[in-house]
């Protein structure tokens, strides 16, 4: 008999933070007193004058009609004037194709430069998209796995024991989804030098690039590694900057030719992004960054609080994220513990059975490649970060 579905898809893995996020929502609807560590998304409302944009984009009939498949010319030209401001990287609209959010530029990046048995190095803890969307593309993930006691920063080193001849492309991502790690601009360097030494790709998912604290930067590789010539792909969206991410617009932008086939791609696929969404996009980028820095200024109190609290917690240890909004603690210490009557022997059992038992949902370390960890999001209210985990320290302490 054959197979009702495909045996691609039977292979694909749900995104586990969604999941997470979506159980934690459905428990809090039946009126249990949930909070959730788990969404990576802004707790902030899109701000007002782009909310306004895309009502008014309603009654203009041009935006009732299908618009070019690479997306509206002045939203790509206002990508270009964005990009330049915020990275000093220089790019033509031509190089510009809007997609619907970061992640399907970042599956379109992999479907348009992959090959079946190319293999792509992704450094772990890993955003838990990255390897399905490699799958899916035909290409082969490699987990490059990085130390917590290095900041789960990757290195050269590290990159090189996991090269062969079949590598074909390097996810960089910095800072990082779910450590909250920025590498240094110097070593930003050393690895686009090296991926440029041995002809390998970069996809640079710059996202959360507004998100960093204190002296902290973002730098983006193809600007300060200028020897990668035209073999990078950047990736970016208005989803964490603009707190947007249900508006679904991202971009890709890469070498003319790239380009050309991604978006061959899209037409056959989506054919173009939601009008209203990018002309909501486009009165985002066309202002200015204040209201990222209104969420940078909360996230950056959040973050120490979380800090603060996860490594009072006897059997966590916890490192300062630099960037993004999320801290992930070292939860190891605490498996093979008899914790509320029970014991855990992973970290994906204790994140179930601490929502089952205290109502706190967190997306286990397994999800992102790393066992013996969690991702907390503090993207969310002062007053549910605090009671949450002072939920979580009393459940240990107790024993």
């Amino acid at each position: 008999m054959r197979s009702r579905v495909s045996d691609r898809l039977k292979g694909l893995a749900p995104s586990a933070t969604l999941a997470v996020d979506a159980k934690a929502k459905a428990l809090k609807a039946a009126g249990e007193p949930v909070i959730g560590y788990g969404a990576g998304e802004p707790d902030f409302p899109t701000p007002l004058h782009i909310v306004e944009a895309a009502a008014a984009a309603c009654f203009d009939p041009r935006n009732h009609k299908y618009t070019p498949t690479a997306g509206l010319p002045e939203l790509r030209e206002a990508i270009v004037a964005k990009t330049k401001r915020d990275s000093g990287l220089e790019v033509s609209a031509s190089q510009v194709l809007v997609t619907n959010g970061g992640k399907h530029a970042i599956a379109t990046t992999f479907m348009t430069v992959l090959n079946p048995g190319d293999e792509v190095l992704i450094p772990a803890p890993y955003w838990t998209t990255y390897p399905e969307a490699v799958y899916l593309a035909g290409g082969v993930p490699v987990p490059v796995m990085m130390s917590d006691a290095n900041g789960f920063r990757v290195t050269v080193a590290e990159l090189e024991a996991h090269r062969t001849e079949k590598t074909k492309l390097l996810v960089f991502v910095s800072p990082s989804n779910p450590t909250g790690a920025v590498v240094a601009p110097e070593e930003v360097a050393a690895i686009g030098r090296w991926a440029a030494e041995h002809d390998i790709w970069v996809m640079c998912d710059e996202i959360y690039e507004h998100l960093t604290y204190g002296s902290t930067k973002h730098v983006s590789m193809p600007v300060v590694a200028p020897e990668l010539g035209d073999r990078w792909i950047v990736v970016n969206g208005v989803a964490k900057t603009y707190a947007m991410t249900g508006w679904r617009v991202g971009w890709m932008i890469s070498a003319p030719d790239v380009m050309e086939a991604a978006v061959n791609y899209q037409s056959q696929t989506t054919s173009n992004i939601s009008n209203i969404s990018q002309r909501a996009a486009l009165a985002a980028l066309s202002g200015d960054l204040s209201a990222v820095a209104e969420m940078r200024s909360a996230f950056d109190r959040r973050r120490l609080k979380m800090v603060s609290m996860l490594s009072a917690i006897d059997g966590v240890t916890c490192a300062t994220p630099e960037g993004a909004f999320y801290c992930f603690p070292n939860v190891s210490g605490l498996l093979g513990r008899s914790l509320g009557g029970r014991v855990s022997t992973s970290s994906a059992e204790l994140a179930e059975y601490l929502l089952e038992s205290i109502k706190v949902a967190v997306v286990p370390g397994e999800a992102f490649g790393t066992p013996g960890f969690f991702r907390l999001s503090y993207a969310l209210g002062d007053d549910d970060l605090v009671e949450g985990l002072e939920r979580f320290a009393k459940f240990v302490a107790q024993g």
